[in-house]
């Protein structure tokens, strides 16, 4: 008999629990899951610069639920994607030595931060597995290509964080399909990412009749960047409100968390000034807890590290020094509504709390081969 710790069921909820926000399709996990198929995951990433909350705790967070429901988890450090982008000065051996160094290193503290196994997660260098693959790569590109016309390609250039009318190469055409490539070739049934890259697996569910399988996708939450503007905060309601998919769409990517803007981002190997100096800058209207940068925060990363392990969310009143806690997102959100708790005091709380949080990677990256990594990639983002 099936234990309930390894039930259809208790897979399903681990792999939909947030930072999940949607998953195509569920009907088809479920099925994946009730004939007992192995599911084999990944995750791919450019390797563009310095790993920030949203790629490292809420990504990860992801990928440690997978690894809890059993499912093959694999990271992808997309060499060659990063080339055709241009990040990092588009050299391949720059971008190889960040990607099996710091990279590599800061999304596996990562996992550790959020209580998962590094060691669980396989790693995997894109030009090591083209290598490998050889002509059969190329093949599940140009099947891809067949089957997406040019206008949708340059629709999908969104998915490198371009706009479709920016001027884009020939290559940065070619992206879509090499990332749905590399889906098939690795044999990856659960695709997963962040929101923006939802057009990429969108092609590769609709050019699965081209092989032997249909995978899952899975997208997670996009952490907002902490300083975003009043005025975006505004565009991102009214496009909610209007109900328009690809203009809300488009307004969550242009207030993402991003690693190139330094200011709206909180790095796993900030130090412990960093982190307290860039959360007392963030937006965080008071009594406000829709597109909230310090909610969002809160709510995607620091509610779930505390309720996972049992523990209440407390905070302490910066004038009085009385303290009050709360056992769940709920309570918290509908308290800083009615004005309950000041938005400095919310501050103070996610401020230490990401300092805790983070202890292990700002830990590995302060000294010996960590810090040699980190300087690497920042000796480098220097000269680019």
């Amino acid at each position: 008999m099936e234990s309930p710790s390894n039930s259809t069921e208790n897979k399903l909820s681990l792999i939909k629990r947030s930072p999940t926000e949607e998953i195509l399709t569920e009907e088809r996990l479920v099925e994946y899951l009730n004939a007992g198929t192995k599911l084999n995951h990944y995750i791919g990433f450019e390797i563009s610069g310095m790993v920030h909350l949203g790629t490292g705790l809420v990504g990860m967070q992801k990928v440690t639920d997978l690894q809890e429901a059993g499912v093959n988890t694999s990271l992808f450090l997309a060499d060659y994607h990063t080339s055709i982008n241009n990040k990092l000065g588009g050299d391949l051996d720059n971008i190889r030595k960040i990607a099996l160094g710091y990279f590599k290193e800061a999304l596996q503290q990562s996992i550790k931060c959020v209580g998962g196994d590094p060691d669980k997660t396989k790693v995997v260098l894109a030009s090591d597995f083209y290598e490998k693959e050889g002509i059969e790569y190329l093949e599940n590109v140009l099947k891809v290509a067949k089957g997406m016309s040019l206008g949708r390609a340059k629709r999908s250039v969104t998915v490198l964080g371009r706009k479709s009318g920016d001027d884009i190469s020939l290559a940065q055409l070619v992206y879509v399909p090499m990332q749905v490539a590399d889906i098939y070739g690795q044999k990856v049934n659960l695709a997963h990412a962040g929101m923006d890259q939802r057009k990429a697996h969108v092609v590769a569910l609709d050019t699965s009749k081209n092989f032997s399988y249909t995978p899952v996708a899975l997208h997670h939450h996009l952490l907002m960047g902490i300083n975003i503007t009043e005025e975006q905060r505004k565009l991102v309601i009214e496009a909610r409100a209007n109900k328009d998919r690809e203009q809300f769409e488009n307004s969550i990517v242009d207030i993402k968390m991003s690693k190139s803007k330094p200011y709206s981002a909180i790095f796993v190997h900030d130090s412990e000034e960093e982190i307290r100096a860039k959360i007392s800058k963030a937006l965080c209207p008071p009594k406000e807890t829709d597109v909230n940068p310090i909610i969002d925060m809160i709510k995607y990363i620091i509610a779930p590290t505390f309720l996972r392990k049992g523990e209440n969310m407390r905070i302490e009143n910066a004038k009085t020094g009385s303290a009050v806690e709360f056992g769940s997102m709920k309570e918290l959100e509908e308290a800083y509504v009615k004005g309950g708790i000041h938005p400095l005091d919310l501050k103070n709380m996610v401020a230490e709390s990401l300092i805790s949080i983070l202890e292990p990677a700002r830990r590995h990256f302060s000294s010996g081969e960590g810090l040699r990594h980190l300087n690497e990639l920042k000796e480098l983002m220097i000269t680019r």
